[in-house]
């Protein structure tokens, strides 16, 4: 798992000088920065986390196992989907090290600002609930409040120095977790 992130992180360096083209990171530079991010917070710390056997129920009901399935399976696409709108239209990667370059305001974003990390901790109460897992449960409230602070204190004043009026008239509309019912329209 190392090896393959250091390789991916070795060809990308190698790919940065495409990364400021018009059509934005290239597919070796998303790929690394998916492993190094969303792959390892949902598949590699809960596989250790499980590991540890500590469930969060003593006798798990079904509807923990169902809730379980069905936040994974609106999680996963979520984040997916998120991902693909970054590289398309914003111009960069989910990775702060690799920002989008244009504000992405399409499909979720629309509803609420932080739909990929939504759906990341989606799919680790997901994981938590169908595995019975105390331990992923824990990750992903610690996740989800650890993104929270990062929002605040980091990215959304970065974006604000980015992207200026537009994206604080998006901030001002848009609700950073909780999703509006009506999707916002750009002025």
């Amino acid at each position: 798992m190392m090896f393959l992130i250091m390789a991916l992180s070795i060809f990308a360096i190698m790919e940065t000088t495409r990364t400021m083209s018009d059509k934005g990171p290239s597919l070796l530079i998303h790929l690394r920065d998916m492993m190094a991010l969303p792959f390892v917070v949902t598949v590699v710390i809960p596989y250790l986390l499980y590991s540890a056997g500590i469930p969060l129920f003593k006798e798990q009901p079904m509807a923990a196992k169902i809730a379980g399935a069905l936040l994974f399976s609106f999680g996963l696409p979520l984040q997916l989907y998120t991902t693909y709108l970054f590289k398309v239209f914003g111009k960069g990667t989910l990775a702060p090290w690799q920002p989008t370059q244009k504000l992405v305001i399409r499909g979720p974003y629309r509803y609420c600002r932080n739909p990929m990390i939504t759906g990341v901790v989606a799919i680790l109460l997901g994981e938590a609930l169908f595995l019975n897992a105390r331990g992923i449960f824990i990750w992903g409230i610690m996740f989800s409040l650890v993104n929270t602070a990062f929002f605040i204190f980091k990215e959304e004043p970065d974006m604000l120095a980015r992207f200026g009026e537009p994206y604080a008239a998006y901030k001002k509309k848009v609700p950073r977790w909780i999703p509006n019912l009506k999707p916002y329209k750009e002025a």
